[in-house]
């Protein structure tokens, strides 16, 4: 029985290292693992890049990945990319029963942010979580979920327990410690001086320490006079 789920097709590979993997992504090819087989299996593949980057943006949480020809319905499990050129790497797969429930994660979305009475009144929102721990079976799994935060006034919170999960979904994290979205008063960083004011401030304290050290100078030249005077008054 077809589905409607998208699919790719993927070719079994049995030559395994950094070397084989490097030659594959050389050739379009990317290579990756399927885990959770009935039989135990941990089966190695190569699926063609362009195919699969289409199938992980177009698609939803659920694939049909045929291997030689079977389907095997799967979801990510991990996804190694490069640092700087962004292209995939390495991609892990597990095999899934559409029967049985699996936990799994689901990003999380705001909409509404600018709408937000709390951010028109100059608050910031911030939004802590961007990932929900669920439980569902595998073709209840959501691309993702949006949560409503255009009611948010200023220094409120809204925690998970405000949101409902989708049919079939269970929320697993802590539905009065998750925060989903808040909104805060923005800190005022204090001023720091302008640099003509500090230069000013160095100048006259320049010009203080030498007019102590003139008046110091005559100082000791009056001293040296008045010691001459008295040694011509000793002498005479």
């Amino acid at each position: 029985m077809a589905s409607n789920r998208p699919s790719i097709d993927v070719k079994k590979r049995d030559e395994f290292g950094s070397r084989v993997s490097r030659r594959l992504r050389r050739s379009g090819q990317v290579p990756g693992v399927v885990y959770g087989a009935p039989d135990g299996e941990c089966i190695s593949f190569a699926a063609d890049a362009r195919e699969l980057r289409r199938i992980l943006v177009g698609a939803g949480a659920l694939i049909d990945l045929n291997v030689d020809g079977e389907a095997r319905p799967v979801i990510v499990k991990d996804m190694q990319q490069h640092p700087v050129r962004g292209e995939l790497l390495h991609i892990d797969f597990v095999q899934v029963r559409l029967d049985e429930k699996i936990q799994t994660t689901v990003a999380l979305h705001a909409e509404g942010g600018e709408e937000a009475p709390g951010v028109k009144e100059g608050g910031v929102l911030e939004l802590p979580t961007h990932q929900l721990n669920i439980e569902c079976l595998p073709t209840a799994i959501p691309d993702s979920i949006t949560v409503d935060v255009s009611g948010l006034g200023m220094q409120e919170t809204m925690h998970l327990a405000a949101l409902t999960p989708p049919e079939g979904v269970v929320f697993l994290d802590d539905p009065e410690e998750t925060i989903i979205a808040t909104i805060v008063i923005p800190t005022e960083e204090p001023e720091e001086p302008e640099v003509e004011e500090e230069a000013a401030l160095v100048g006259e304290e320049a010009e203080g320490e030498a007019g102590a050290e003139g008046a110091t100078g005559d100082e000791a030249e009056q001293a040296g006079e008045a010691a001459a005077e008295a040694e011509s008054s000793d002498g005479s």
